[in-house]
């Protein structure tokens, strides 16, 4: 099909994307551009409460951690497990109780396996698409008054329950009237006002967590609900999700990356709260055994998505700002389709450029380097002095190994490191957050789909591969020579608490090093204050 010459789409697509005739388009930057202008009237904290909300929201939290609380004083635990899920539990059905804007920071909560308790991780991955759905009369109100007309006069078929609903919107199986087979994606009403009402709310709240409770001791709550709101408002209109698309869809045929297909936004059916698009079907991204009976080589697909995701942030400063199992298929060819842009990462003109430098002098161990870069993204104040940040945080010196270390001797390095950091005003900007929280996916993903990974092997043969296909035009835009850049293999090692004779290290063996720091911490028991 036409539209192949220039985007990562399918072969046998419903219609063909011109992107001159898409009256939707062109407003798509603007809308970006106002949702982003608007985040600081909405996180800025105000004097007095903001309304009932914050009292429906203190009262659902409430309930859900008091009575864990008294049960916990109570010993009535078997396990500490047993307490985590507990918790868990009644913390995701508080968040769906007070509605999509808590839903998403369950969401976000659930793509980070090894970063929060696998309990909480667990519970929180029904917020991805086990929200309870809107009535299909609402579905079907939203989408006649989007798309104007009747459902009857746009589709020939619309599948009343969803196929999956979510914090922001959910999706129906449908086929138009023309007989084209789609997925069409409905916002849930009044979500635009309430994730704005709500983020008043955290924002008033933020101020009073710092130093009161032991997690927002460790972080810097008002800087965090920024950076929530930074990434929720742009989901809040489809116009700027199908654009997204298209420019995903650009850059993945611009790379070659032919592993990856992008569906297809309609050429008109595309409105701030209807998004109408191709329907592409394929094994869940956790159906392992599936894609092997298949006969796909699930390793070929974790490599092709390492290589795309960095591909598409080191070159062209965008990639899919929120990948997890329930937006990803691997189609029988063993292709991965991608859903869900309204979350896309974008890095232009210096913070690119820093992203680059911080993964150059990664891949050089070049410590000063790499805070520099972290420094030009946004992580660290301008006026920074670097050199007591390493000394600081003791990065002149060989790293631990942390399997070396006591459950008490973990938990005192990570508190002083974080200590540390947030004396700097260190923060975690948009872009390298959903970075990070990728990483983190992709990490969970090896676990499932290719424990046996040969780490090392894979970071060399990924590094050698960008040199080959980008390092004369990156080195240009560093201004360093590419052929002189040597991989320091030292640095990687060592962050692993590998020997410099290692030469091989599988996934599956670093699982079973976190295993042990993980059963460390949790044995730890931190003295009563």
């Amino acid at each position: 099909m036409a539209d192949r010459a220039w985007g990562a789409f399918t072969e046998q697509g419903p219609w063909v994307v011109d992107r001159s005739e898409l009256r939707w388009l062109p407003r798509a930057a603007s809308l970006r551009a106002g949702a982003q202008a608007e985040v600081p009237g909405l996180t800025t904290p105000s004097r007095i409460p903001p309304g009932r909300r914050v009292l429906t929201v203190v009262r659902h939290l409430g309930i859900a951690v008091v009575p864990w609380l008294i049960n916990k004083r109570r010993n009535r635990y078997a396990t500490p497990e047993a307490s985590r899920a507990d918790i868990s539990l009644r913390m995701r059905k508080a968040v769906e109780t007070l509605g999509p804007t808590y839903i998403k920071l369950g969401q976000i909560i659930s793509s980070g396996e090894g970063l929060f308790p696998a309990e909480l991780v667990n519970e929180f991955k029904k917020c991805r698409d086990q929200v309870p759905a809107e009535p299909f009369g609402v579905v079907r109100q939203i989408v006649e008054q989007d798309l104007g007309g009747r459902l009857e006069d746009l589709f020939e078929t619309f599948e009343p329950v969803p196929l999956a609903a979510a914090s922001i919107a959910q999706v129906h199986a449908a086929r138009l009237i023309t007989g084209e087979d789609v997925v069409v994606k409905v916002q849930r009403p009044t979500v635009s006002t309430l994730v704005r009402k709500d983020l008043k709310v955290m924002s008033w709240l933020a101020p009073w967590l710092v130093g009161r409770i032991h997690v927002a001791a460790l972080a810097n709550p008002p800087a965090l609900v920024e950076l929530f709101a930074e990434t929720i408002v742009e989901e809040l209109d489809f116009r700027m999700e199908a654009a997204n698309m298209l420019d995903m869809a650009a850059v993945l045929h611009e790379l070659g990356q032919d592993g990856y297909v992008i569906p297809r936004p309609h050429k008109e059916l595309v409105t701030r709260r209807v998004l109408v698009m191709e329907r592409i079907t394929g094994f869940n991204f956790d159906d392992v055994a599936g894609m092997k009976d298949a006969g796909i080589d699930t390793e070929s697909v974790i490599r092709t998505g390492m290589i795309a995701f960095m591909e598409g942030a080191l070159v062209h400063g965008i990639f899919h700002g929120d990948l997890h199992g329930g937006n990803l298929f691997v189609l029988a060819d063993g292709r991965t389709a991608l859903l869900d842009f309204g979350i896309v990462g974008r890095l232009s003109g210096e913070r690119r450029r820093a992203f680059l430098r911080l993964m150059l002098s990664a891949t050089t161990n070049d410590v000063k380097g790499q805070l520099a870069a972290l420094r030009d993204l946004g992580a660290l104040p301008y006026d920074t002095d670097l050199d007591a940040v390493i000394v600081d945080l003791r990065l002149d010196q060989a790293p631990l190994d942390p399997t070396a270390l006591s459950g008490e001797e973990m938990v005192a390095e990570v508190q002083r490191v974080v200590k540390a950091l947030l004396g700097y005003g260190a923060k975690l900007p948009k872009e390298l957050m959903l970075y990070v929280k990728n990483m983190v996916f992709i990490d969970g993903a090896i676990a499932r789909l290719a424990p046996d990974l040969d780490l090392l092997a894979e970071i060399a043969s990924i590094s050698m591969l960008f040199a080959q296909r980008h390092g004369e035009r990156l080195g240009k835009e560093l201004g360093v020579d590419a052929a002189a850049v040597e991989f320091d293999f030292t640095g990687v090692k060592s962050s692993l608490g590998l020997d410099e004779s290692v030469n091989r290290f599988t996934y599956r063996e670093l699982q079973e090093r976190r295993e042990l720091i993980q059963k460390r911490m949790r044995d730890h028991v931190v003295p009563a204050r």
